[in-house]
């Protein structure tokens, strides 16, 4: 009897143990489902472009800015940057959505997610490529000299004395800082670059610095600004478009700008809006 209850006893344990070992057994796996789904959604929060196609568009900072983002005479809001933005998008799976932004605050309202980017003729300058990440460049300007075309120029040496207007916290505010002559004028500071030209035109600046492209669309013969010519240019730039720093959508901007260059469609931008593409 004590043999058969010693058994029974032996078989119930060996019962029990077989039970905690499969729970033991079961447990590490579903750790490890939990741990994967854990980390795939880690993966998905640090992705820029996983966040952009989630909420299923890309809301794009941009200034009033010939011929790159501004709204023409049958009140259609257009330009190269808006119409290849636009395109890209369509490569991505989003939607554009465009906000008119301050320029000089742009990388704050990037690093604060009220944008997913700046795309509006910007220029690579140190500054925003140390403090976004951009993509590579897809077209090409310069920082020009607007004034009145009755109004004497050599060179910069000419403006020393003189009221100089840019935009604030744009490469021709840069191109004034850097230029000696030029930085020892007295600088106003505006807070778009079409407020430049309307203050040469008025008299009330004797020269502007600004955007070649911009230069380029909005003075001379029969634009709104004929008295107004590009006297001088400073350097040459690029234009690229910036998003926050750390993110991966450049790459895939990237891969866009490369197809619809291979299919033509950035050319014939190009052509329409009068700019060169970048190498």
């Amino acid at each position: 009897m004590k043999k058969l209850i010693s058994m029974a006893l032996a078989a119930g344990m060996a019962v029990s143990l077989a039970a905690c070992g499969g729970a033991a057994s079961s447990a590490p796996a579903a750790d490890s489902a939990a741990s994967g789904a854990a980390s795939t959604t880690e993966a998905a929060a640090d992705s820029d472009l996983a966040y952009i196609q989630g909420k299923g568009k890309m809301t794009i900072g941009y200034t009033v800015y010939e011929p790159m983002n501004y709204t023409d005479a049958e009140g259609n809001f257009t330009g190269f940057d808006t119409e290849l933005a636009t395109a890209v998008c369509e490569k991505l799976g989003v939607e554009p959505d465009f906000v008119e932004i301050n320029w000089d605050t742009k990388i704050v309202e990037l690093d604060g997610k009220s944008i997913d980017c700046v795309w509006n003729g910007m220029t690579l300058t140190d500054d925003i490529m140390q403090n976004t990440a951009c993509t590579k460049p897809y077209a090409k300007n310069a920082q020009v000299i607007v004034m009145k075309a009755d109004a004497a120029y050599t060179s910069t040496a000419d403006l020393a004395d003189k009221t100089l207007v840019a935009e604030a916290g744009s490469a021709g505010e840069g191109a004034i800082s850097a230029d000696e002559n030029l930085a020892k004028a007295e600088y106003v500071s505006k807070s778009v670059q079409t407020d430049c030209l309307m203050e040469v035109a008025a008299g009330t600046a004797d020269a502007a610095v600004l955007d070649l492209t911009l230069a380029t669309a909005m003075i001379g013969e029969g634009t709104d600004y004929a008295n107004l010519v590009i006297k001088d240019e400073l350097n040459a730039e690029e234009y690229g478009v910036a998003f926050r720093k750390g993110s991966d959508v450049p790459a895939a901007v990237n891969e866009a700008f490369d197809a619809l260059k291979a299919d033509g469609t950035m050319d014939k931008l190009a052509q329409k809006y009068s700019l060169t593409l970048a190498d």
